[in-house]
């Protein structure tokens, strides 16, 4: 016979912690605190087992499950000494819904089950006290016809403010026994009058009822919605807890509360928590009364006139703060515990791992540490990488007032406030000229914003998605960023934004904030962010961890000093083409562009090579002798030329042409896939002094560097989209004979490495050729995701949705590294290039290069780094030191 119902209370339980898929959390820990001879309300568990049988099988439970609820109940009766619908000594039940991950309000409870017009009387003899017990039976009314039934709970509620209004009172503590009597009467008709059918009476079915609906529960939208947006498979369905009622309502010996072991704000090691006299569950968490203070402590921090627990229960708490230090020794981890105190008596209603800041979660995991509750290991396994995202940015203070204007999507972490401009240009005159803060507003950018985007505090596009232009760039650059924000309307001509009916104009202030998506009118202040303390504690213990290398992408002497100062091991992409858009000299890299000899364009690349050495020289001296991997030009040339007609007539002037010669070469150069076109090494096979240059200005900052600091200088030279050998045979050579010149004329050498960016399948399956040319590798993930998938990251946002809710893709691949697709070419390529060069460095560099799935996917291929933007640095490197861990496990070691 098949096991559908467990047991807990009194001293034992048939189950345990470990058993959390079979009994949902709640139940699993219950039964753990019962087993530790915590004092536990008894009670029983129907597993998650029964809620996958009652979908597949029509709504219907297991045979053998009616009788062993029906034994179950029996033991709980001979607990608590009641018996359920009894008229004289009634036991009341809990109803509650307990999933395997934590859903906190998406399922739904009933409280006071067991109530019926007899053993209402019973429960108010026995307690002595009839306005509590017509109370209950009140609550228990509103909550399993708003649950179980389908009448709205807004009924009830229209019923209470008459009753309390023809009282001339306000508070529902002020209604008598006979009030509620009353209130009682008119629920009872509203069912009746709304159903057609009287409010049960029989307990039995009312338990049968309640059971019921929590497994429907699972299945309601709320559920659905949070399952989708927490990754929770709807396969893992939802156990049922009924358990004994213990009342924190009978009186002023009575209370109820939540507490967490340690503060969950801050991560202090003090008891916190709340409590509220002569009170039920739901009320501390629907915040009508004000809660109290458990201890002294916490009431002299909330600066409160109310008294403590510690105060007024003194036994109560003290055994209450013995059960703290027991159960957190016990889970070695911060709890969140509900209790209920009954005529002096404590209960342990709950506990689970509890929810904390991040700040909170660092400092917990150091203290507990240092105090030997857990490892080192197991510290560092404690912290979501992805959440340290928030300590890395300035956020907004909780403190302060905010006007909320509208909600996108929170592309780049950190809040930032500024005056509203409306374009690329309008940014950088405001910044330089004005010398005022702003946040760059467009419908949505593109690489020729780059300068603006740079110079602003933050970033808010009306369209796009995470993986947006706007959201990549700014991560990239550390930039607050909101993307997609559909409900604000965007005019550029008359340089406003509109939304539900409120103008925001050119110069006014508004702050962002890119962690949670929201937009605010005027400046609202902001915290910065501390990397010192248990940060640094903790980050000196990943690196002693962590095998994979961390580096970060930067090209701007700001970002390469922000990748150091966050713990960047050496920069593994510096984009050259950002600094080509430096308002200094994006007209000498038109006027080379718009050259129609060879001559011409060697000119114009004169005037640039000062500019060039110099970014080189900026970036070497930072790095102090780490690696700096440089990527030589890589987007179509179009994307240098000017658009407007102002622009066009600027450039023409410089060049000394006709502005009908600038626009005409525009259209030649424009293209309609330039994704796929004229862009990374066949610029530089087609115009070979284009690289060259950038060689040149590599090599001459590296002997500079090398010789003003005597630190070594390695240059890596990444040539992108390579598909062919004889592309990378061909670039090679022409650098090979730049550094034999460079190196003549310095009479000096140096060692340097040219490498490729595998950013093509192509160039993924014919990785063993290339690799007898390139000394490393490093996987350009974005451009190989776009052109694996055959997609662009730009365009892909409203559909990638669709394909997500459908379950095509599980994760935007934009986002999350494609695993089995990207990288099984990753795969490929690393396996074939190492074979035909067995000293083959291997790196990735695209936006995954600061995911922690996609990290942990690059350790198991055995990369030898990962590069992210210099915010993300901390994140990659607690993501590789849990990767480590996680590969340690998975080969038997501890």
């Amino acid at each position: 016979m098949s096991k559908w119902v467990y047991s807990f209370g009194g001293g034992r339980a048939e189950g345990r912690a470990d058993m959390k898929n079979l009994l949902g959390g709640k139940g699993a820990n219950l039964a753990e605190m019962a087993n530790l001879g915590i004092p536990v309300p008894p009670g029983f568990t129907i597993p998650t087992e029964v809620c996958t049988y009652y979908y597949a099988n029509g709504n219907a439970y297991p045979a053998e499950l009616t009788e062993q609820v029906t034994e179950a109940l029996v033991r709980v009766e001979e607990i608590m000494d009641a018996k359920f619908g009894d008229a004289a000594n009634p036991l009341l039940v809990s109803v509650r819904s307990g999933a395997r991950a934590s859903m906190p309000g998406m399922m739904d409870t009933i409280l006071n089950l067991g109530l019926n017009d007899v053993s209402v009387e019973g429960l108010a003899k026995r307690s002595g006290d009839a306005r509590f017990a017509y109370d209950s039976y009140r609550r228990f009314i509103q909550m399993y016809s708003d649950v179980v039934l389908g009448v709205e709970h807004h009924h009830f509620e229209d019923i209470l403010e008459e009753a309390k209004s023809d009282r001339d009172i306000t508070l529902d503590t002020e209604l008598t026994a006979d009030d509620w009597k009353k209130v009682v009467g008119k629920y009872k008709d509203k069912v009746l009058a709304e159903l057609g059918t009287p409010f049960p009476q029989d307990v039995h079915d009312q338990l049968w009822g309640a059971v019921g609906a929590v497994f429907g529960s699972w299945m309601n939208q709320r559920a659905i919605t949070y399952r989708r947006l927490h990754d929770i498979p709807e396969i893992w369905g939802t156990a049922v807890n009924v358990q004994a009622m213990v009342f924190g309502n009978m009186g002023d010996d009575c209370c109820t509360g939540v507490c967490f072991t340690r503060d969950p704000s801050n991560g202090d090691n003090d008891f916190y928590g709340e409590f509220l006299v002569n009170a039920q569950g739901e009320d501390v968490v629907a915040g009508i009364r004000t809660p109290q203070q458990l201890t002294k402590h916490g009431r002299e921090l909330q600066h409160s006139d109310l008294p403590s627990m510690e105060e007024v229960m003194p036994e109560v708490f003290r055994e209450l703060n013995a059960i703290r230090h027991k159960l957190e020794a016990h889970y070695k981890d911060m709890q969140d515990m509900e209790f209920t105190v009954q005529q002096k008596r404590l209960w342990m209603l709950q506990t689970r791992t509890g929810k904390r800041t991040t700040n909170a979660a660092l400092k917990i995991a150091v203290d507990m540490a240092r105090e030997g509750l857990i490892t080192r290991k197991e510290a560092i396994g404690r912290i979501d990488p992805a959440a340290l995202d928030q300590l890395l940015h300035p956020t907004l203070d909780p403190k302060a007032a905010r006007d909320l204007l509208a909600r996108g999507l929170p592309a780049s972490p950190g809040a930032a406030s500024g005056k509203v401009v409306f374009s690329a240009e309008d940014a950088e005159i405001w910044v330089k000229d004005k010398k005022e803060q702003v946040i760059l507003v467009r419908i949505e950018t593109s690489p020729e914003d780059i300068g603006g985007m740079h110079v602003s505090e933050g970033i808010l596009t009306t369209r796009g998605g995470m993986t947006s232009h706007a959201a990549v760039v700014a991560r990239g650059m550390g930039t607050p960023c909101v993307a997609g924000c559909g409900e604000i309307r965007v005019d550029y001509a008359a340089k406003t934004l509109k939304v539900a009916g409120r103008v925001v104009r050119e110069g006014e202030i508004i702050t962002i904030d890119g962690g949670t998506g929201e937009v605010f009118a005027g400046a609202v202040p902001t915290i910065q962010p501390e990397l010192t303390g248990d940060f640094a504690t903790l980050m000196e213990w990943v690196d002693t961890i962590r095998t994979l290398k961390v580096r970060a992408n930067a090209e701007t002497p700001v970002d390469a000093a922000t990748a150091r100062k966050f713990g960047a091991e050496g920069i593994g992409l510096c984009r050259t083409e950002h600094m080509f858009f430096d308002p200094e000299r994006i007209l000498v890299v038109r006027e080379m562009i718009l050259a129609e000899t060879e001559k011409g364009r060697r000119a114009a690349l004169a005037k640039l090579l000062p500019f060039q050495r110099q970014d080189f020289v900026d970036l070497f001296n930072i790095m102090q002798g780490l690696p700096v991997t440089i990527r030589l030009l890589d987007p179509p040339l179009h994307e240098f030329l000017p658009h407007t007609d102002a622009e066009i007539a600027e450039v023409a002037q410089a060049a000394g042409v006709e502005a009908s010669v600038v626009a005409a070469r525009n259209a030649s150069l424009h293209e309609s896939n330039p994704m796929l076109g004229h862009r990374g090494c066949r610029l530089g096979i087609t115009y070979p002094e284009i690289y060259e240059m950038q060689a040149r200005a590599i090599f001459e900052a590296a002997v500079q560097v090398s010789r003003e600091t005597g630190r070594t200088v390695t240059p890596e030279i990444m040539i992108p989209l390579v598909g062919a050998k004889k592309e990378l045979d061909l670039m090679k050579a022409a650098i090979d004979k730049v550094a034999g010149e460079v190196f003549a004329e310095a009479s000096y050498q140096l060692k340097y490495m040219v490498g490729t960016m595998i950013e093509l399948p192509r160039a993924a399956l014919l990785a063993g050729q290339i690799a007898e040319s390139a000394e490393f590798f490093s996987f350009g993930t974005n451009d190989l995701t776009q052109t694996t998938f055959g997609m662009s990251r730009d365009d892909s946002g409203p559909f990638l949705e669709v394909y997500r809710a459908k379950g095509i893709y599980e994760h935007d691949p934009f986002a999350q590294l494609d695993q089995q697709g990207v990288g099984e070419l990753v795969k490929i390529a690393s396996e074939r290039g190492r074979a035909a060069r067995p000293g083959l460095k291997l790196g990735i560099c695209g936006e995954h290069g600061g995911d922690p799935s996609s990290i942990a996917f690059c350790q198991s291929v055995g990369l030898d780094y990962v590069s992210c933007s210099p915010y993300r640095v901390p994140i990659a490197r607690l993501a590789a030191a849990q990767a480590a861990l996680g590969d340690s496990k998975g080969s038997g070691m501890h």
